[in-house]
């Protein structure tokens, strides 16, 4: 990178910055096997497993809580059942839109064939299965199209792009997740304004159609922990899952502070997010039709996650992302999910900085009305976890007036290497 930008952002002076807790309610499943295995044999769940039946149990690309714990005990149960199961990836477009890809991601987890002991049958190839009311094809994968039977295994929360009755969730998940590339396709071409019409439509249609058991619901706390795992009989995921989303809302996390000026996201990932950051605490949201969280001048994004294998979604919603990003990313795995949701933006390449301390000092030089000498700035790891953050000493007061804040350290400058990376 040219002398010529270092020269430009020399003067800019970084605050020193605090370490602090927020401290969120704490809900928790402490024996997850337990909870599966209660869930799972409710009478009216139990009895929709027959013996010597294939059973595709679904699993999403979201890094959720426990996920290849609670696949493995979905497993196990199924098998005392009797039922044969097996894993089917429920992730639209991610994974690259690949057979291969998508048992990548689901490897990445820990959901290996050798670990919940069942076999992983991923393939893009999909089944019309019937019609929307409006005449539109339903399809879904192929291999869970033809099982005798479904189980829908999902994490309940709010979305990152669309506010309704259903966002993500069991709904979701059969909809886009089962969907495939080409049924996340046709459901998302009208784009995330009409998606809280469409979800229901088509996870309805899949419903009627569809030879679904049963669904799993997961919900997590503010500190990515699994605090409530629900069995809901096919009929009553349409019914139940509207009040589990309200549930899953009031235990989202937040950045307890309303205003500041830069926000700096160590990692974004799918893994993470559908949007690499979850905007719901990030507040860069990608379309119109979702808001919320704090009001923030600049963001930036310095590195992506391991798990999220080169797919940088979201790094488009950042004002500066590092040289280091910006050669992990993986265009051909970053593009398909773009162009399935008819959302550009989150692909885009923001400015690119040769370093952490280069980026961040270029967020603070384009805040506009700020006091640069002592900028407001929060820190996060990502966007899941919030618990432990760090901000400059303009918040310090503020976080001091706040009950649910703890002080945890003195401040300190940004410890650079001799790279301008953060240690």
């Amino acid at each position: 990178m040219s002398e010529v930008i270092s020269n430009l952002l020399s003067d800019i002076k970084l605050p020193k910055m605090v370490k602090i807790r927020q401290n969120f309610p704490r809900p928790k499943i402490d024996d997850i096997p337990l909870a599966v295995y209660n869930e799972i044999s409710k009478p009216e769940i139990a009895k929709t497993i027959k013996s010597g039946e294939s059973i595709a149990i679904t699993v999403g690309s979201r890094g959720v809580a426990n996920v290849a714990l609670i696949t493995k005990e979905v497993v196990k149960v199924v098998k005392s059942l009797g039922g044969n199961p097996f894993i089917v990836p429920a992730m639209g477009s991610h994974g690259g839109a690949t057979a291969e890809g998508q048992r990548e991601v689901l490897e990445s987890f820990g959901v290996t064939e050798e670990y919940i002991d069942a076999p992983i049958k991923s393939s893009m190839e999909v089944k019309e299965i019937g019609r929307t009311e409006d005449d539109r094809p339903v399809l879904i994968d192929k291999h869970a199209a033809e099982a005798d039977g479904i189980i829908v295994v999902g994490r309940i929360k709010p979305h990152t792009a669309f506010r309704g009755k259903y966002e993500s969730g069991l709904m979701k998940m059969m909809t886009i997740g089962l969907g495939k590339q080409k049924g996340a396709d046709t459901c998302h071409e009208a784009g995330f304004k009409h998606m809280a019409y469409n979800v229901p439509l088509f996870a309805n249609a899949i419903l009627k159609h569809a030879n679904v058991l049963f669904g799993l619901g997961l919900i997590e706390n503010p500190y990515d922990e699994t605090c409530r795992i629900i069995a809901l009989e096919k009929d009553e995921i349409p019914e139940k899952e509207p009040d589990l989303l309200i549930e899953a809302k009031n235990l989202m996390p937040k950045i307890m502070f309303d205003k500041f000026d830069v926000l700096v996201v160590d990692e974004i990932g799918k893994n993470i997010s559908g949007d690499g950051m979850d905007p719901n605490i990030t507040a860069t949201y990608c379309t119109p039709y979702a808001s919320g969280g704090p009001e923030i001048q600049r963001v930036v994004v310095l590195d992506l996650t391991e798990e999220t294998h080169g797919n940088a979604v979201g790094m488009g919603m950042a004002d500066f992302i590092t040289k280091k990003l910006f050669d992990k990313a993986d265009l051909d795995k970053s593009y398909p999910n773009a162009l399935t949701a008819t959302v550009s933006s989150t692909v885009k390449i923001p400015m690119i900085m040769k370093s952490d301390r280069l980026a961040i000092a270029a967020a603070v030089k384009i805040c506009n009305e700020i006091d640069k000498n002592n900028a407001r700035i929060v820190r996060i790891k990502n966007s899941l976890h919030v618990g432990e953050i760090y901000i400059s000493e303009a918040l310090l007061e503020e976080a001091k007036r706040n009950p649910d804040i703890e002080i945890l350290g003195e401040p300190e400058y940004f410890a650079f290497d001799d790279q301008g990376n953060l240690f």
